[in-house]
């Protein structure tokens, strides 16, 4: 079966443990999703059966809309509600302060992920050898802000939504939005709402094409492509360089444009 879907990842399940949930309620072995949620956030999680689970790295994926909560004077090792070191009661900030501390973290900023956090260190997570009270040394990273914007604020509590780049973490955002007002903060809540076009709707089965990050070409002789056969330019509408898809009425091909050559970067996928 091939599918793709925006599922909802809970609080408290890694996503790995998610998507074996998942494989057990479709009956499907072949699964895999992309745009990893460590287990304290909650949210929108892109997951793919069969023959679509090779198209993560094609899709529309940013930007990755997230809504957070952080909570002022809150000092956790893990960026988090986890962990807790210390909590200072600390006076109300005026709104306009936070705003404007807001407003001068747009754009990109370099940070470093949070050694609680899914990236891989020799392939084990990153949060896995924290737990183990194993040193993690992170590299240094960049993320893009695109929107930072603040729903409410409830001192201690400031809820935000902030849209970013593939690759950011909130909880770093946090530090880094903390250190700037000279005080300590650590996330209470963290979702994502959306992720590219992707939002959560029931599970429902996507069109794989509206999602894709590639440009439609067309084949003139389409039994070339029914039956797998080697593509040239004079086969194809557009000659520019680049990657495409190609689409019959069963199957849709992604094809890569290169000095004159064309390659089949996916031979052969079937419509759902």
């Amino acid at each position: 079966m091939n599918k793709i879907f925006a599922a909802f990842k809970p609080r408290g399940l890694s996503s790995n443990a998610f998507l074996h949930q998942l494989k057990k309620k479709y009956k499907n072995k072949k699964a895999g999703y992309s745009g990893t949620l460590d287990p304290f956030a909650k949210g929108v999680l892109i997951v793919a059966f069969g023959q679509y689970t090779k198209l993560f790295r094609f899709l529309k994926k940013t930007p990755k809309t997230y809504k957070a909560t952080l909570w002022l004077g809150m000092h956790s090792l893990s960026l988090d509600d986890q962990n807790i070191q210390e909590i200072k009661t600390l006076k109300a900030f005026k709104l306009t302060i936070l705003e404007q501390t807001i407003k001068k973290m747009q754009g990109k900023i370099s940070y470093t992920p949070p050694t609680f956090s899914a990236k891989k260190v020799n392939g084990i997570r990153a949060y896995e050898l924290a737990r183990r009270g194993l040193e993690v040394n992170l590299k240094p990273s960049e993320m893009e802000i695109f929107n930072c914007k603040i729903l409410s604020y409830n001192h201690p509590f400031l809820n935000i939504q902030i849209s970013v780049s593939e690759g950011s973490y909130i909880r770093s955002y946090c530090e880094l939005f903390a250190r700037k007002l000279g005080i300590y903060a650590s996330l209470s809540s963290l979702e994502r709402v959306k992720e590219g076009e992707f939002v959560y709707n029931n599970e429902e089965s996507l069109d794989i094409l509206k999602y894709l990050d590639l440009k439609p070409n067309f084949i003139k002789n389409p039994n070339k492509l029914q039956n797998g056969l080697l593509l040239s330019l004079e086969d194809l509408t557009y000659c520019d360089e680049g990657s495409y898809y190609i689409e019959t009425k069963k199957y849709f091909s992604i094809i890569n444009i290169k000095e004159n050559t064309v390659k089949y970067l996916l031979n052969k996928v079937e419509k759902c």
